[in-house]
Order: C-alpha cells, then sequence, then structure tokens
C-alpha cells in the first residue's frame, strides 16, 4: 500500500454531487439509499451551529442497531471533529431517525471494518474508495488492513 497523493475534501462541482444525497433525505427520499448512506447531523464545535453531511455506511451492527462509517478525508474532517468534540448526534438511515453516540474506533478495529468492506465491495473498495481517499491497493487483505489503520472510523451507537 502506498500513499498516491494528499486528497482533500470536495469543492465546486464533486462537492455539490457528494452532497446531493442530503438534499434527497431532506425531501423524504432517503430511502432510496437502505442502509448504503446515511445523513448525520451534528453540532459544529466552533459555531455552535447544526450540521449536515452524509456518509457511506461502511458497516451495519444488527445486533445493537449500530453504523460505522469511515472518515475518508481524514481526523481533519469537519464532521469527524464534531462528533469527537459532541458526540450525542441524530442520524437518518433509510427512512429512520435514530439518536446515537459516536464511539471513535481503535486502529485495529478499524483495519477489520475495511476488510470486511472489502470482502464484501470488491469493486469500491480496489478502484473507487481508496483512490477517492489517495491510497493505492492492490485488493490483498494485507493492503485493506493497513489503509484501514490509518482511515478514523466512528461507530454511531443507538442511545436508550
Amino acid at each position: 500500500m502506498e500513499v498516491v497523493k494528499n486528497v482533500g475534501p470536495p469543492t465546486g462541482l464533486k462537492r455539490t454531487l457528494f452532497r446531493l444525497p442530503l438534499v434527497l433525505y431532506r425531501w423524504g427520499f432517503g430511502w432510496l439509499f437502505g442502509r448504503r448512506i446515511m445523513a448525520l447531523h451534528h453540532i459544529g464545535r466552533v459555531s455552535g451551529k447544526r450540521r449536515h453531511v452524509v456518509l457511506e455506511v461502511v458497516s451495519y451492527d444488527a445486533d445493537d442497531g449500530s453504523y460505522v462509517v469511515a472518515s475518508g478525508w481524514g481526523p481533519g474532517a469537519a464532521w469527524y471533529r464534531n462528533v469527537l468534540h459532541t458526540p450525542d448526534v441524530i442520524i437518518q438511515v433509510g427512512r429512520r431517525t435514530l439518536p446515537v453516540t459516536a464511539v471513535p474506533l481503535s486502529k485495529d478495529e478499524g483495519a477489520d471494518v475495511l476488510v470486511r468492506y472489502a470482502s464484501r465491495h470488491r469493486m469500491a473498495a480496489k478502484y473507487l474508495l481508496p483512490r477517492l481517499m489517495g491510497y493505492s491497493v492492490d485488493g490483498s487483505e494485507a493492503d485493506y488492513r493497513a489503509v484501514g489503520e490509518l482511515i478514523p472510523f466512528v461507530r454511531f451507537v443507538p442511545r436508550t
């Protein structure tokens, strides 16, 4: 595994395309994404304002109802820093709106999550996601494990 380039958050047209699912969630069409895309509603750590972002769900645990996402732009992503600061947030997945608590995963847990994701979504894992995030992988478990240790992951656990 090698780092290809330092990829930052999208700008311009790419940013608009990445945020399109958020518009669909606002219009009540979140069900179109099933459990693959979720909307995260959180509070800005500096501004205190409500913020919204859409994220790909990397893993879902039916036993406890938790969802895992990756911070593809790294630990500097605003949403990631915001949920570390204020972990009690709201997510929308499909037609469900849930109060959850954000729990960061360890590097080992993140590696395990990415390896499982790659086995379920081979094309996205090998060609699309690593390139968007700035990594080149050969498709081996060792490569996915190495990338998974570099990417911050967060588990959103339903509050009771």
